[in-house]
This record gives structure tokens, C-alpha cells and sequence, in this order.
């Protein structure tokens, strides 16, 4: 069965989002953002019930890793969800509009 890669869309209650990838198309991985920084977001009893979206942005069964890297932080600018005001993102930096 051939390896398919991801670049994925996590968006949040509070409409931030965080582009991730993912090797192995795991059906529940929803990535590595900051746990520190999505929970500054949200109140104790927001935090006791909610859901996240994951959308599958792009996807390839031939993509080297590091072509998987490079889509990923093309879609983080794209979407610009390394802006602390959009996203979760912190890599690669934000440089401002």
C-alpha cells in the first residue's frame, strides 16, 4: 500500500487555524501546535466542550519528505496561519502584510 502524505487544516471554535503535515495520513493525528498557545485562547469552560475541523488541503502517494515540507510551509504563507492574529503557527516567522 503506498505512503500517502498530507498537509492539513486544523481550524478551531475560535476560527484560528494550524496547517500541518502529516507522512502517514493518520486519521487522528490533528498535529503539534503549541499547546500554550491554544489554550491561552480558551476559558476554562470553553475548554469543556468543543470540536475542530480537519480539512485535507493537499495529499500525495509520491511526495519526498522534504516535498511534503515545502508544501506545508507554502500553505502556512498562503493561508497565513503563522500571523499569531489567524493561526497557531510559529515557523516559519511571520514577517508581517
Amino acid at each position: 500500500m503506498p505512503r500517502t502524505s498530507v498537509i492539513y487544516k486544523i481550524t478551531y471554535p475560535n476560527g484560528k487555524i494550524y496547517v500541518g503535515k502529516d507522512l502517514t495520513n493518520s486519521i487522528n493525528y490533528f498535529g503539534s501546535a503549541a499547546d500554550h498557545l491554544i489554550a491561552a485562547d480558551f476559558t476554562l469552560e470553553q475548554r469543556r466542550d468543543f470540536s475542530v475541523r480537519r480539512e485535507i488541503l493537499w495529499e500525495s502517494d509520491s511526495a519526498s519528505d522534504s516535498e511534503v515540507a515545502l508544501k506545508e510551509a507554502e500553505f502556512i504563507r498562503a493561508l497565513r496561519s503563522n500571523d499569531p492574529s489567524i493561526g497557531y503557527n510559529r515557523w516559519p516567522k511571520f514577517r508581517g502584510p
